[in-house]
C-alpha cells in the first residue's frame, strides 16, 4: 500500500525526499508539497519531476533529467517533458502559508486529493524556524522596538495546526531546532503550547472536537497526550541527534511524531542508532578544487598568492613556538596549487562512490557523469590566509582554534571591530576531517568562514555540494536558483536519509495499524 504524504514548508524537499524515495518510491507518495521561496520551490519541482518519471519507469523523462544535469545547454525538462512536468508542478506547490488566499488554494488542492478520505494520510514538515533559533533570538534582541509578541513567525505551527485539523492524517511529522524548547512569548513556553495544540488540535482551534493525538519522541520512550502536564516532562528527550543514525553531521533537532489516538499498534517507532559517519567518509571523493580570489582571480595569480602566505605563516609560525602547526602548514604547503580544479556548477568527468554503507548507497548514482552544484566560492586573499592556518591547525590539534589569541600570526586577524569581544570565538572554524561536521545552518550562505575545508592546501569553505553530501542529499540531487540561494537551501532541509529512517518508522506504524 502507498501511504499519500502531505509536506508543509518543504524547502528543497529534504523531508519529502526521504518518504517519497522509501521502498525505491512505493511506500509513500507526496501529494502536494508546499514552499515559498521561489528558488527552493524550483529546487522541489525539479525533485518531484525525478522522481515522477523514474517511478513510472519512464526512459524518455529520466533522459531528459540527466541531460539537463550533464549540459548547461540541454532544455529544461519543463521543455522537454511538459507532461510530465505538469503533474511535478502540480505536487509541489508555490504557496505562503498563512496568506489567505494561499490557504485557499491549498484547501483546494487537498480536497481534490481527497487526503481527508484516505485514513492513512501522513503529514510532514517543519514551520520556519528563524524566531526559534538562538541566533534568532540573539539577532531579534538587538532589534530596536521588536516584540516578539508581533513576530508572525513564532506562530506559523499554527499554519500547520490548522491542516492537521483539517485533514486529520493519521500521522504528522514535525520538525524544528533546538532553540524552539527555550523560546518564549508572553513568559509562555512556546514549545508546551505547541505540544498541547498538536495533542489537540481542533481543541486548539476552537472547532468542534475531532481525533486528539499521542505525540511520540522517535528515540525513546516519551509520549506526550493532551492531559499531561508539559512541565513534568523533559522536553528535550524529543531531540534527535543526527551523528547517530549515520548523518555526518552533528544536526541537533526537535521532531515530533504525531500518531492518531485512534490507530492501534505496539510501537516500532524509535530509530535504529548506525553506523558513524565523518565529514572525510562523506566528502573525501569529491574532486580538490582550489578557492576563487574574489579580485584579479587565475591559476598563476593563485598559486602565487597561497605560497607566499604560507611561506609567510610558517615562518611566523616557527618564530611564536608554534612548532606544531608550522609542520602541519609545511605539509599542506607541499600539495598547494597541486591537481586543483578552479571548478564550475556542472564539473566532470566524476566516479561514482562504492556503496560500501547505507550511506553512500543512498547518495550513489551511476547514471550521473557530472558533479553537480560543486563550485568553489570566491574568497578575499586576507581569508586565503585564515583558512590556510584554521585547517593546518586542525590537523596538528584535532581542534579548531577559538578567540582572537589563537589568530596572533602575521595577517590573521580581520579588521573586525567586535573581534575581540569575545562574541564570535570561534569565527573561522575548520570542519575535521575524522569527526561530523558541526550543524550545517543557513548562515553558510554568508560567508563559509564556519564551514573551512579540512584540506589546507583548497583553501576554502566547503562548496554547496559538500554541504548537500552532509546533508546526505543524494549527488543526482540538483539545486536550483543562484549559489547563496543553494546554500539557503541545503542549510535549511532535514537530512534526506534521516528523514528516510523517520519514514520507515512512520511505515511501520501504519502497517501495523492497518
Amino acid at each position: 500500500m502507498t501511504y499519500p504524504v502531505i509536506d508543509l514548508f518543504a524547502g528543497p524537499g529534504g523531508l519529502g525526499e526521504g518518504f517519497a524515495s522509501l521502498n525505491g518510491g512505493k511506500a509513500f507518495k507526496i501529494a502536494v508539497s508546499a514552499e515559498m521561496e521561489e528558488s527552493a520551490h524550483r529546487t522541489l519541482s525539479l525533485r518531484a519531476f525525478f522522481r515522477h518519471v523514474r517511478n513510472a519507469g519512464d526512459e524518455k523523462g529520466l533522459k531528459a533529467y540527466y541531460d539537463f544535469c550533464h549540459s548547461a545547454s540541454a532544455p529544461h525538462p519543463s521543455a522537454a517533458m511538459p507532461t510530465a512536468w505538469a503533474v511535478a508542478q502540480y505536487e509541489a506547490q508555490r504557496l505562503t502559508l498563512g496568506e489567505e488566499q494561499d490557504n485557499a488554494k491549498l484547501d483546494h488542492l487537498l480536497r481534490k486529493a481527497k487526503v481527508r478520505e484516505n485514513d492513512r494520510t501522513v503529514l510532514i514538515g517543519g514551520p520556519p524556524c528563524q524566531a526559534y533559533s538562538l541566533v534568532g533570538r540573539s539577532r531579534n534582541r538587538g532589534k530596536k522596538d521588536y516584540v516578539a509578541e508581533e513576530d508572525h513567525r513564532h506562530f506559523l505551527y499554527r499554519e500547520y495546526l490548522r491542516v492537521v485539523q483539517k485533514i486529520r492524517p493519521a500521522v504528522f511529522v514535525m520538525e524544528n531546532v533546538k532553540g524552539i524548547l527555550t523560546a518564549k512569548v508572553n513568559d509562555r513556553l512556546v514549545f508546551h503550547d505547541i505540544l498541547r495544540d498538536m495533542a489537540a488540535p481542533s481543541e486548539a482551534l476552537g472547532k468542534s472536537r475531532g481525533p486528539r493525538y499521542r505525540i511520540h519522541s522517535l528515540v525513546n520512550n516519551d509520549v506526550f497526550e493532551k492531559d499531561m502536564n508539559p512541565q513534568e516532562i523533559d522536553v528535550a528527550r524529543f531531540i534527535i541527534e543526527s551523528e547517530k543514525y549515520g548523518i555526518p553531521q552533528c544536526r541537533h533537532r526537535v521532531i515530533l511524531l504525531g500518531v492518531r489516538e485512534d490507530l492501534m499498534y505496539s510501537g516500532g517507532h524509535h530509530l535504529t542508532p548506525a553506523q558513524r559517519i565523518t565529514l572525510q567518509d562523506a566528502i573525501s571523493d569529491l574532486p580538490p578544487l582550489r578557492s576563487r580570489l574574489s579580485k584579479g582571480d587565475g591559476d598563476d595569480i593563485w598559486r602565487e598568492e597561497v605560497h607566499a602566505m604560507a611561506e609567510r605563516l610558517q615562518k611566523d609560525a616557527i618564530r611564536k613556538g608554534m612548532d606544531q602547526v608550522a609542520l602541519a602548514m609545511r605539509g599542506e604547503a607541499l600539495n598547494l596549487g597541486g591537481s586543483l580544479e578552479t571548478g564550475s556548477l556542472r564539473y566532470g568527468p566524476r566516479h561514482n562512490p562504492k556503496a560500501k554503507d547505507r550511506y553512500h548507497g543512498w547518495i550513489a548514482d551511476s547514471r550521473l557523469d557530472v558533479w553537480l552544484n560543486h563550485e568553489a566560492r570566491s574568497h578575499m586573499a586576507s581569508d586565503l590566509a585564515r583558512y590556510f592556518y584554521v585547517a593546518s591547525f586542525g590537523k596538528a590539534h584535532g581542534r579548531t582554534p577559538k578567540g582572537h589569541q589563537s589568530f596572533t600570526l602575521d595577517g590573521l586577524a580581520p579588521n573586525h571591530k567586535n573581534w575581540e569581544s569575545g562574541h564570535f570565538i570561534d569565527r573561522f572554524r575548520v570542519q575535521l576531517a575524522n569527526e561530523p561536521s558541526t550543524t550545517v545552518t543557513s548562515h553558510i550562505a554568508k560567508d563559509g568562514h564556519y564551514f573551512v575545508h579540512p584540506d589546507g592546501s583548497q583553501c576554502r569553505s566547503l562548496t554547496v555540494r559538500e554541504a548537500a553530501r552532509l546533508q546526505s542529499f543524494p549527488d543526482n540531487y540538483f539545486f536550483q536558483g543562484n549559489r547563496t540561494q543553494q546554500y539557503h537551501q541545503v542549510g535549511n532541509a532535514v537530512p534526506s536519509l534521516l528523514a528516510s529512517q523517520i519514514a520507515a518508522a512512520v511505515k511501520r506504524i501504519l502497517n501495523e495499524s492497518s
